[in-house]
C-alpha cells in the first residue's frame, strides 16, 4: 500500500480514438492514495472513457497507466486492484442483497466463511446491516447505490471508480448521498475516482477536480482553486455562474474592462488582451455614480437564498446574486473589490475572442 498523499496511479500521455473520432488527447494526471478525485465535464468530454481505461475496459491507443509505478496496460480488468460502480449499478435482480455483494467473492472461489465475514462487514460499512435477504428491486435508488459500493469494497479494493451514480436520484436524496459518499470515502480510507457532469457534486465532495472538455484537460486543482481561479473562460463558465468579459491589461495590478479602469491583484500577461471573470455573488449593488459602472435592472428572480438579478450595462448583461433586492427597471451602480476580479489569458472560446477588448 502506498503512503497517503503519494501518487498511487498515474496516467501518462494517454490518447484514445474511436474510429476517426479523437476522444482523449494527451491525458496526464496522478491520483494520490486516499484521495477523492473527480473527473468533471459536459457529456462527451471523455471522462467516462478515462474511467474505463483506468478500469481496464478500454486500452489507450498510446500512453501508459501505472499503478504504484508499474504499467497496467497488460493487466486485465479483473486482476487490477480497482472496482467500478457503474451508472446503473449493474446489480442482479434475481439475487438478494447478500448474493449481489458476494458475487465477485464467489467468482474468486473465496471460502464461504470468509465470504460471509466480508459481506457482513461491507453491508455494515454502508449502513445496510440486516438488509442481506432483501431483493434489490425492493430497494430505493440510494440503497441500491450503497449495495453497489458494498460489492466493490467487499472485494477489498484499493481504488473505487464511480461513474455518475447519483443521476437517477431526486434532488434531496442526491444531496444526502453526496455527503454520505464523502464520509464513506474518509471512513474506508481508500481512493475514489468519481465521474460527474454536476458541478455541485464535484465542489462538494472532491479533494481534486479535473475539468475536461472535448477530450482535453482544462484544469486540475482543488475545488476552491478551480472555482476562485479558473484557468480559462470554459472552466469559469462551467464551474458555477460567471460574468466573463474581455479586458486589457497593460500594467501590473490594473485592468480596463466594461469601459472603466479597475485595480486588481494580478500581474500583466505577455498578451495584454485578457479575459476577466467576476462571480455574481461578488458584486454589490449601490446607487449609480457619475464615474462608476452603472446599469439598469432587467429582471429579478427569487432563488430561495438570494435574488438573481440581470443588470444591463453598455451592451453587457451582468448576473448579480444578492440577498438585497433591487426593483426591475431601477438604475444601479455595480461595485466589486480588486480581489474579486479574476484575470485569465484570452481563450479562443471566450466571449471577447472575436470582439472588442475593452
Amino acid at each position: 500500500m502506498v503512503a497517503a498523499g503519494t501518487a498511487l496511479i498515474e496516467l501518462v500521455g494517454v490518447n484514445k480514438s474511436f474510429g476517426d473520432t479523437r476522444v482523449l488527447t494527451d491525458i496526464a494526471f496522478a491520483i494520490r492514495s486516499n484521495e477523492f478525485l473527480t473527473l468533471l465535464g459536459p457529456s462527451g468530454c471523455g471522462k467516462t472513457t478515462t474511467l474505463r481505461i483506468l478500469a481496464g475496459f478500454e486500452r489507450p491507443d498510446s500512453g501508459d497507466v501505472r499503478f504504484e509505478g508499474a504499467s497496467l496496460l497488460d493487466v486485465p480488468s479483473y486482476k487490477r486492484r480497482v472496482n467500478t460502480v457503474f451508472q446503473r449499478y449493474a446489480l442482479f435482480p434475481h439475487l438478494d442483497v447478500f448474493e449481489n455483494v458476494a458475487f465477485g467473492l464467489r467468482l474468486r472461489k473465496t471460502p464461504e466463511k470468509e465470504v460471509r465475514k466480508r459481506v457482513d462487514n461491507a453491508l455494515r460499512t454502508v449502513d445496510l446491516d440486516g438488509y442481506g435477504k432483501r431483493w434489490v428491486d425492493q430497494m430505493s435508488g440510494g440503497q441500491m447505490q450503497r449495495v453497489a459500493i458494498a460489492r466493490a469494497i467487499g472485494n477489498e479494493t484499493e481504488v473505487l471508480l464511480i461513474d455518475e451514480p447519483l443521476g437517477a436520484l431526486d434532488l434531496k436524496k442526491r444531496k444526502e448521498m453526496q455527503i454520505e459518499l464523502k464520509d464513506m470515502q474518509k471512513h474506508l480510507g481508500i481512493t475514489f475516482v468519481y465521474v460527474t457532469h454536476d458541478q455541485e457534486e464535484a465542489l462538494t465532495m472532491s479533494d481534486t477536480i479535473i475539468v475536461m472538455r472535448e477530450g482535453v484537460i482544462q484544469q486540475i486543482g482543488s475545488p476552491t482553486d478551480v472555482y476562485n481561479e479558473p484557468r480559462n473562460a470554459f472552466v469559469a463558465d462551467f464551474i458555477g455562474e460567471s460574468n466573463i468579459l474581455p479586458g486589457r491589461m497593460e500594467q501590473d495590478y490594473a485592468i480596463v474592462f466594461a469601459g472603466h479602469a479597475f485595480p486588481c491583484v494580478d500581474v500583466r500577461r505577455a498578451d495584454p488582451d485578457v479575459d476577466v471573470v467576476i462571480r455574481p455573488e461578488d458584486i454589490t449593488l449601490a446607487a449609480p455614480t457619475e464615474s462608476g459602472l452603472n446599469g439598469r435592472v432587467a429582471s429579478v428572480v427569487f432563488k430561495g437564498v438570494h435574488y438573481e438579478m440581470r443588470i444591463e450595462s453598455d451592451g453587457f448583461e451582468w448576473t448579480v446574486h444578492s440577498t438585497d433586492r433591487a426593483d426591475e427597471g431601477a438604475a444601479v451602480g455595480l461595485s466589486f473589490d480588486p480581489e474579486d476580479i479574476h484575470v485569465m489569458d484570452r481563450s479562443a472560446h471566450s466571449p471577447g475572442a472575436h470582439g472588442p477588448t475593452a
